[in-house]
């Protein structure tokens, strides 16, 4: 198995989408919070954070 490189926010949006079908919804948002701050369309990056609910899981310094 390759492994896996996070380059675009495709990828991160994949992985979130793997991990939410698999159970792991703390880290499916996770991953599509990255893929949203790495989004440069605002619309999309709105768009991606609608697909995975919930406040942010983040803890700023």
């Amino acid at each position: 198995m390759a492994p896996l490189n996070f380059n675009r926010p495709a990828d991160y949006l994949d992985a979130a989408r793997e991990m939410a079908d698999s159970g792991r919804h703390t880290l499916a948002r996770l991953l599509a919070e990255e893929a949203a701050d790495r989004t440069t369309d605002p619309a999309e990056a709105a768009r991606i954070r609608a697909e995975f609910p919930g406040s942010s899981l983040r803890q700023e310094d």
